[in-house]
C-alpha cells in the first residue's frame, strides 16, 4: 500500500485512535479488507473480472448469527406468528358486533395509520442490529432498555395460556375421530327404571355441555380450583412437546415447520369456504354479515376495538416480529416485507370471516327451524284446548310442512288478535336475524357454536378433523413466534446452547402452565387475556416508537433505512412515526385505562344448575392477581431506566450486534481501497469512482439540510450516545 494514503499516514502516526473506532477494533478479529464487497472500487454500472477474482463473502454469515435459509421461510414465519387464532374467531365476532361491513372501513384506515408502520418500523430495527428485543432496545436507548424485558415477560404471559388453547384443540382433534361425534347429543342418565337427558345437557346444548363438562369440568367459581383436570393435563403436555421439536434447533427447525403450519390453514379455510357456500344458509350469514350499520362508525368503541385488532393481528410488541428479523441480512426489502405480511394478515381475516359466517348462516337457519317447529307444537296444544281459535290460522298453514314465512305470518296475527294474553302463551318470534346477532366470540366460537354446526354436516367427523387441525397449526405457528422472542434475546445476552434453553424453558412453561388446566382453569385463562397482553404491550410499544422517532430521531431513523435498503423510504412513514402513530396510541391506553375503570372487573361463572354462564366479579385475591400481572409485565420499564439514570447497571453499550460493527468496518475498508485505488490508477479524487453504492440523503420532508453518515471519524461510543436533540444528525 502506497505510505502517502490517509489510512497509512494514521496507522504511522503517534495520534489516538478515535473511541469508536477502537472499541469495535478490539472487538474484531483481523479483516481482509480486499475480500469485502463494498471494497472493489468500482461504479454501480461497471463490470469487470474483479468480483469473481476476488469473491466477498457474505457478511451477514461471518457474525455466526443463524441466518433463514431462503426468504420464503422468513415470510412464512411472519405471517405464521401474525396470522393466529384470533383472525379465526376474534375478527369475525368484532366485525359482527361493530357495524358489520362497516367495521371494515375503520379496521382498514388504523391498519394504514398504525399497523404497517409500526410493524416495518420492529422489522427495520430488529434486521438493522441483529438482535432480540432486549438487545435491540439496549442499543437505540439504553435508558428505555426495559422495552424489550417488558416485552419478553409479556410473551411469557401469553406463551402461557395461549398454549392451553393448542391444548384444548389437541383434545377436540382426537375426539373427533368417532361417528356420532361426542358433542352431536346430550348423555343420557339412569333415573331409576328410566333414562333421561342430563339435567344440564337439557338446558343449554349439546356442545356447550360437551365444552364445559366433559372438556373443562369446569367449576362454578374461579374460587374453587377443583384440583387437575388431567385430561387437560396430557393434552397441554403433548401442546409443549410440539411447541419445543417445533423451536428446539431455532429457526433452522422452525422455519421447516413453517412450510406446513402456515400454509396447512390455508387449505382448509378455502375447503370450508367452498363447503361452506354450498350449505344452506350460508348466503343469509354472509349478506348479514356485510350489511353496513354505517351509524356505527361514529361510535369511539368501534374505533378503539378496531386499532386493539390492528394492534394485536400483527403481534406488535411481542418481540417475536423483531426477533424473526434480526436473522435477516442487513440489505433485506423489510418495507416489501411489512406491506406483504400486513395485506396476507387482511385477507385471511376476511377468508376467516367468510367461512365463520357461512356456517354461522347454516347453523342459524338450523336452529330458527328447531325454534319454528317448537313453537307450531306449541299453538296445536292451545288449538287442541281451545286456548286459540282455528279461524286466526289462515287456511293456506299447513302444520305438516311449516315454513318460516308460514309461521311468521300465523305469528303476527296470533300477537294481533290476543294482545292482551300474548305473553302468557310464551311463543317466539323465531326471527333468523335473532339467530345470526347470536354470534359468539374466543372460545365459544370455535369449540361451541363451530362444533355445533359442523354436527349437521356430512361426514362431520372429516370436517371436524380438518378444522381442529388447523386450529392447532394456527397456534402452533403463534407460539413458535412467541418462544422466538423469549429465546432470541436470552441466545444473544448469555452463550448457552439453544437446545438446552427451550428444553428449560417449555419445561418451565409447562409446569407453571398447570394453574391454566385445574377444574378452574379456563378463568385464568380470561384473566390473563384480558389483563397480561393488553395495557402493557400498548405502552411497550409506544415507547418503541418515541424512542425511534423522537429520541434517536426520525431523520437519522430514514438515513439508516436509506443506507440499509439502498432506497429512500416514502415521506409517509416520517409523519406516521413522528406524529401519527403515537398520537394514535396514546389515545388507544386513554381508552383502555377508561374501558378497565367504568367496565366492572370479573370473568363468566358456569352455573351447573341453569345450564347458562353468569357474570361474577372478581375475588380481593383475584382481583389483585389480575392488576399485578400488568404491574409485573411494565415493572422493567421504570426499574431499567432507573438503574441506568443513576449507572448502577452497565448501559450495554459494548455489545453491539457483530454484524452492525462489521458494517462499519467495512466504511473503513473503503476509505483505505480508495486511496490505494487512486495511487495505482493515478487519479484525481473526482475521477475516483466511489466505493459505496449511489446515495441519495434523506432530507427528510421539506429538509433542506443533506444528511450525512459522520459518526465514524467522531469521538463516540455508539451511536445513540451522539445524540443532541430527537433530530440531530450523524
Amino acid at each position: 500500500m502506497p505510505k502517502n494514503t490517509k489510512v497509512t499516514q494514521h496507522e504511522h502516526s503517534n495520534e489516538a485512535v478515535t473511541e469508536s473506532v477502537a472499541d469495535l477494533l478490539s472487538l474484531e478479529h483481523p479483516m481482509d479488507y480486499k475480500s469485502s464487497q463494498m471494497s472493489m472500487g468500482l461504479s454501480p454500472g461497471s463490470t469487470a473480472p474483479v468480483k469473481a477474482l476476488l469473491p466477498s463473502p457474505d457478511p451477514d454469515a461471518e457474525d455466526g448469527r443463524p441466518a433463514w435459509n431462503n426468504k420464503l421461510e422468513y415470510i412464512l414465519a411472519q405471517v405464521g406468528f401474525s396470522v393466529g387464532l384470533g383472525n379465526v374467531w376474534r375478527f369475525p365476532y368484532l366485525c359482527q358486533k361493530n357495524g358489520g361491513g362497516a367495521y371494515l372501513v375503520p379496521y382498514f384506515i388504523l391498519l394504514i395509520l398504525i399497523g404497517i408502520p409500526l410493524f416495518f418500523l420492529e422489522l427495520a430495527v430488529g434486521q438493522r442490529i441483529r438482535r432480540g428485543s432486549i438487545g435491540v432496545w439496549n442499543y437505540v436507548y439504553p435508558q428505555l432498555g426495559g422495552i424489550g424485558v417488558s416485552s419478553l415477560m409479556v410473551c411469557g404471559f401469553v406463551g402461557l395460556y395461549y398454549n392451553v388453547i393448542i391444548g384444548w384443540s389437541i383434545f377436540y382433534f382426537f375426539q373427533s375421530f368417532q361417528y356420532p361425534l361426542p358433542w352431536a347429543e346430550c348423555p343420557l342418565q339412569r333415573n331409576g327404571s328410566q333414562a333421561i337427558v342430563v339435567p344440564e345437557c337439557e338446558k343449554s346444548s349439546a356442545t356447550t355441555y360437551f365444552w364445559y363438562r366433559q372438556t373443562l369440568n369446569i367449576t362454578s367459581s374461579i374460587d374453587d380450583t377443583g384440583g387437575l383436570n388431567w385430561k387437560m393435563t396430557l393434552s397441554l403436555l403433548v401442546a409443549w412437546i410440539l411447541v419445543c421439536m417445533a423451536v428446539i434447533k431455532g429457526i433452522q427447525s422452525s422455519g421447516k415447520v413453517m412450510y406446513f403450519s402456515s400454509l396447512f390453514p390455508y387449505v382448509v379455510l378455502f375447503c370450508f369456504l367452498v363447503r361452506g357456500l354450498m350449505l344452506r344458509g350460508a348466503v343469509d350469514g354472509i349478506a348479514h354479515m356485510f350489511t353496513p350499520k354505517l351509524e356505527k362508525m361514529l361510535e369511539p368503541q368501534v374505533w378503539r376495538e378496531a386499532a386493539t385488532q390492528v394492534f394485536f393481528a400483527l403481534g406488535l410488541g411481542f418481540g417475536g416480529v423483531i426477533a424473526f428479523s434480526s436473522y435477516n441480512k442487513r440489505d433485506n426489502n423489510c418495507h416489501f416485507d411489512a406491506a406483504l405480511v400486513s395485506v396476507i394478515n387482511f385477507v385471511t381475516s376476511i377468508l376467516a370471516t367468510l367461512v365463520v359466517f357461512a356456517v354461522l348462516g347454516f347453523k342459524a337457519n338450523i336452529m330458527n327451524e328447531k325454534c319454528v317447529v317448537e313453537n307450531a307444537e306449541k299453538i296445536l296444544g292451545f288449538l287442541k284446548s281451545d286456548v286459540l281459535s282455528k279461524e286466526l290460522i289462515p287456511s293456506h298453514i299447513n302444520f305438516s310442512h311449516l315454513s318460516s314465512q308460514d309461521y311468521a305470518e300465523m305469528y303476527g296475527v296470533i300477537k294481533t288478535v290476543k294482545e292482551d294474553s300474548f305473553a302468557q302463551l310464551g311463543l317466539d318470534a323465531c326471527l333468523l336475524e335473532d339467530e345470526l346477532n347470536k354470534a359468539v366470540q374466543g372460545t365459544g366460537l370455535a369449540f361451541i357454536a363451530f362444533t355445533e354446526a359442523m354436527t349437521h354436516f356430512p361426514a362431520s367427523p372429516f370436517w371436524s378433523v380438518m378444522f381442529f387441525f388447523m386450529l392447532i397449526n394456527l397456534g402452533l405457528g403463534s407460539m413458535i413466534g412467541t418462544m422466538t422472542g423469549i429465546t432470541t434475546p436470552i441466545l444473544d445476552a448469555f452463550k448457552i446452547r439453544k437446545e438446552l434453553l427451550c428444553v428449560v424453558c417449555c419445561v418451565i412453561a409447562f409446569f407453571l402452565g398447570l394453574l391454566f388446566v385445574q377444574r378452574s382453569g379456563n378463568y385464568f385463562v380470561a384473566m390473563f387475556d384480558d389483563y397480561s397482553a393488553g395495557l402493557p404491550l400498548i405502552v411497550v410499544v409506544i415507547l418503541e416508537n418515541i424512542s425511534v422517532a423522537w429520541i434517536y430521531g426520525t431523520k437519522r431513523f430514514m438515513q439508516d433505512l436509506e443506507d440499509m435498503l439502498g432506497f429512500r423510504p416514502y415521506a409517509f412513514y416520517y409523519y406516521m412515526w413522528r406524529y401519527v402513530s403515537p398520537t394514535i396510541l396514546v389515545a388507544l391506553i386513554a381508552a383502555t385505562i377508561i374501558e378497565m375503570a367504568i367496565s366492572p372487573a370479573g370473568y363468566n361463572a358456569w352455573v351447573e344448575s341453569e345450564g347458562a354462564e353468569r357474570f361474577q366479579s372478581y375475588s380481593p385475591w383475584a382481583l389483585a392477581m389480575a392488576y399485578s400481572l400488568i404491574v409485573v409485565a411494565m415493572l422493567p420499564l421504570p426499574l431499567v431506566y432507573i438503574a441506568r439514570h443513576f449507572n448502577l447497571i452497565s448501559d450495554g453499550s459494548n455489545k453491539l450486534s457483530v454484524s452492525y460493527r462489521k458494517g462499519m468496518m467495512k466504511d473503513i475498508s473503503n476509505l483505505e481501497e480508495q486511496d490505494e485505488q487512486r495511487f495505482i490508477l493515478g487519479k484525481n479524487p473526482s475521477e475516483t469512482p466511489s466505493p459505496m453504492p449511489a446515495h441519495r440523503a434523506y432530507l427528510g420532508p421539506g429538509g433542506t439540510q443533506e444528511m450525512t453518515n459522520t459518526n465514524y471519524g467522531t469521538s463516540t461510543k455508539t451511536g445513540y450516545q451522539n445524540i443532541g436533540s430527537p433530530e440531530s444528525e450523524l
